[in-house]
């Protein structure tokens, strides 16, 4: 019950089928879950996890290392990576301000995303443009308001994900935020 959206239904389940099922199913698992700590590590310079340091995509030349996207978690990374949209990089905070939950800014990758866009602004490909992709939620919107502040001095572009109605979204079904972004953000047909 311990694992994100496991409940107390689904943990009988699991420890009920390891129970009942061959003993090296579940030494095929205590393995495979060793492997997964002992051969991943954080990257360096985005921080999203990985085997390699730097990380498959930060060290990917084809990206364009002058747009960063900050994203909250490295699960962000991969939804992002399959819309096969974004040919930047990434900088992952692991995780949102929560002052309720005593998350603050130093306990998140912000100073780190400072520092890596001052040390670009001393090379040939300095870092132009960061999209702040936070999650629309209270705490993200607080993370990006935080960022915008912290990032206001340095000599880059700031953008922010568009926000709006889903692709098969009714109007009648979206919330009265959703619909104003929607409004605001409405582009030239």
């Amino acid at each position: 019950m311990r694992l994100p959206g496991i409940g107390p239904k689904s943990a009988s389940r699991l420890a009920y089928y390891l129970l009942r099922a061959p003993e090296a199913v579940s030494l095929e698992l205590a393995q495979a879950l060793q492997e997964l700590k002992a051969s991943t590590r954080l990257c360096s310079v985005c921080f999203n996890i990985t085997e390699t340091d730097p990380c498959p995509i930060c060290s990917d030349p084809s990206r364009d290392q002058s747009v960063v996207c900050v994203v909250e978690e490295p699960l962000d990374v991969a939804a992002i990576e399959r819309a096969k949209a974004y040919r930047g990089v990434y900088h992952v905070l692991h995780g949102v301000l929560s002052p309720i939950n005593g998350v603050g800014p130093d306990d998140l990758k912000i100073n780190e995303l400072v520092a890596r866009i001052r040390r670009a602004q001393q090379t040939s490909t300095p870092i132009r443009e960061v999209i702040l992709a936070t999650n629309p939620t209270v705490e993200g919107e607080m993370t990006a308001a935080f960022l915008q502040r912290k990032l206001s001095g340095l000599s880059v572009t700031l953008t922010r994900l568009a926000r709006g109605l889903p692709v098969g979204g009714d109007l009648e079904y979206a919330d009265e935020i959703t619909l104003s972004r929607a409004l605001e953000g409405r582009q030239p047909f």
